[in-house]
């Protein structure tokens, strides 16, 4: 028996480990959604171009930070019709006293600067962009909150046309996949640098953003534009398969492009882990309003959550189910196709719908289940043939027992109700046998005599199909049958009967050629036929296959009959009927046996001619 339970614990550990979601399993989640992100074709971002602070810039205008008179310059050089966007926060004035001319720059260009969020109480603030909250959420229960926030001075921040925040949200491995549209300083909400970007970008007054107590932030929309939709803690996953033209401040500024502003020089600014590898600050912007600006939004839904820990739950049980119900090859196949349909859908749902689903972790479980259930089952097959083995070897051919190892399932704990034919063999006259070896004080002489004669006889029972039961001191207890099918059961037991007959008496001559001085062995055989109940008979641990039933009471008690009617063989009615018709046999006598009512009948084959009749048809 199967220990199925066993595998439904490391089912249910499976989905309780995907529930609780340590550290380890959430980093491999994350990671198997990066690699589906590397599966993308990079896309060359058209709108968008990256201006680096990089050695070429400090070569010519010498130590960071620069005078606030350098960007001035800088910006100056670039197209009327290109705006930039500065990632770099000017929170304290110039001390070489050059505000004034970065802010007469600013104020003719069109320019976004950034604020950095802090958990440092900071004097200076952001300005406040008009943001409508719908949804009875509480915006503090959800959106990061920081005690203050780190802005440009003053003037300047009156001078551009908007300012947001630069922050990131890594995972828990340090990759940044994510960035908040929205965070919360000092008790407000302010946009993200890439959404204030996109907001004067697109001439737009005011954002909305929807926070609901069950779920948390929904969506943030810019005006009128459709809104994006975001995690509950308003991350927007960002799409980092976009590539960039860059170019280094002191080099050509394209037109009519977006500039986003970065340091890159070695010592100013370090680079953050993504899906894409390792990036600058500016460029995780340009890809998050690259994001936004082609639609491909990455979703990550919160309800994936419950449909993923399904998904390891359905799947494992239908791999259970496909172990314990269909042979090894084709259990082998189906797990490889569930695990298959699994693989296919993540990626199908990716590349169409750009949907992050995780069928990595139940893909995984499927294969521990198969292995574990796979492992269960052949240990168990395995213990049950060693088993059936153990018991049977001794008493079945080695045909019927390997027969009986590959179709195990013949030898269920319990019973059927079968037809049998039932022999009984005995050594008749054993008295004078057994005191003949007593006057030569040679017990051992006896036991091998009757080891000899039991061998001899149950090496025909079972060449002849039969099923040797147990043994009783002199006397051989046999069935045919059972555990395998014998259509001519009554035919091989006769057969047997018969040839266990020649065999006594060719014994008999080697023991008397051999200098024996003992009476003749006479083997007296009791046959019946009949039907009764034939199984394992015990508990799970230890059983025996036997028959319990009037048919067998019947043959033993035909076995003693022979002695009183004095010949070697007596079958029953029930076994002369399963006979072919042409067998020739002597009617002995209606006998009544113990708790029978109704005589049974009882023949004596014709030796010589039945004994040629059934080899013939055997």
């Amino acid at each position: 028996m199967y220990k199925w339970w066993t595998v439904l614990v490391t089912i249910a550990l499976l989905v309780g480990l995907r529930v609780s979601d340590p550290f380890l399993m959430e980093s491999i989640r994350l990671n198997y959604f990066d690699f589906l992100q590397t599966q993308q074709e990079p896309v060359k971002a058209s709108d968008i171009v990256l201006v680096d602070i990089d050695e070429k810039a400090l070569e010519k205008y010498g130590q960071f930070p620069f005078p606030r008179g350098v960007w001035a310059d800088m910006i100056e050089k670039t197209p009327e019709t290109s705006p930039s966007v500065l990632t770099v926060t000017f929170a304290q004035p110039d001390r070489f006293k050059q505000d004034d001319k970065l802010i007469s720059t600013l104020g003719n260009r069109l320019t976004l600067l950034s604020a950095s969020p802090t958990n440092q109480k900071e004097t200076g603030s952001a300005p406040y962009i008009g943001i409508a909250k719908l949804g009875r959420g509480d915006p503090s229960n959800w959106l990061y909150s920081y005690k203050g926030i780190s802005s440009p001075i003053q003037p300047l921040q009156e001078a551009v046309y908007g300012v947001g925040t630069v922050s990131a949200s890594p995972s828990i491995d340090g990759t940044v996949r994510a960035v908040p549209l929205a965070v919360m300083a000092n008790g407000q909400i302010y946009p993200s640098l890439a959404l204030e970007t996109l907001r004067v970008m697109n001439g737009q007054q005011s954002y909305n953003i929807k926070i609901t107590p069950e779920v948390g932030v929904e969506w943030v929309r810019i005006g009128r534009l459709p809104p994006l939709t975001v995690q509950p803690n308003a991350d927007f996953n960002i799409a980092f398969w976009n590539q960039f033209e860059r170019v280094s401040a002191v080099d050509k500024i394209p037109a009519d492009k977006i500039l986003i502003w970065g340091l890159t020089a070695s010592g100013l600014s370090n680079p953050v882990s993504t899906p894409m590898g390792a990036m600058y600050p500016h460029e995780v912007q340009a890809n998050l309003i690259q994001t936004v600006l082609t639609g491909f939004q990455i979703q990550r839904f919160y309800y994936l959550e419950f449909l993923e820990i399904f998904l390891v739950l359905i799947s494992s049980l239908v791999i259970l189910a496909m172990v314990y119900r269909l042979p090894t090859v084709l259990s082998g196949i189906g797990s490889l196709g569930v695990v298959g349909l699994q693989a296919y859908t993540g990626y199908y749902v990716w590349i169409e719908n750009l949907i992050l689903l995780d069928v990595f972790y139940s893909s995984v479980a499927s294969l521990l289940v198969f292995g574990h259930a796979s492992f269960n089952k052949y240990f168990t097959t395995y213990q049950l043939k060693e088993q059936i083995k153990k018991q049977f070897q001794k008493y079945l051919s080695p045909d019927m027992v390997d027969q009986l190892q590959k179709n195990p399932e013949l030898l269920k704990l319990g019973g059927e109700r079968k037809e049998l034919s039932f022999l009984f063999a005995d050594i008749v006259g054993f008295t004078p046998i057994s005191e003949s070896y007593m006057k030569r004080d040679d017990p051992e002489g006896l036991v091998e005599l009757i080891n000899k004669f039991l061998d001899a006889m149950s090496k025909i029972v079972l060449k002849n199909g039969g099923t040797i039961d147990k043994y009783m001191g002199d006397c051989l207890m046999a069935f045919w049958n059972a555990p395998l099918d014998c259509p001519n059961h009554a035919e091989m037991a006769v057969k047997s009967a018969m040839e266990i007959e020649l065999l006594t008496e060719e014994m008999n001559k080697e023991l008397k050629e051999q200098g024996y001085d003992l009476p003749p062995v006479v083997i007296g055989t009791g046959i019946n036929t009949g039907p009764c109940i034939v199984g394992n008979m015990g508990s799970e641990a230890r059983f025996d296959y036997s028959v319990v039933g009037d048919a067998v009471n019947l043959a033993a008690r035909l076995e003693v009959q022979t002695r009183t009617f004095d010949t070697p063989i007596i079958l029953s009615q029930y076994t002369l009927d399963q006979l072919p018709k042409d067998v020739k046999t002597k009617e002995l006598d209606k006998i009544t046996v113990k708790g029978k009512e109704e005589p049974v009948t009882i023949y004596a084959p014709y030796f010589k001619r039945t004994i040629r009749k059934l080899q013939k048809t055997s």
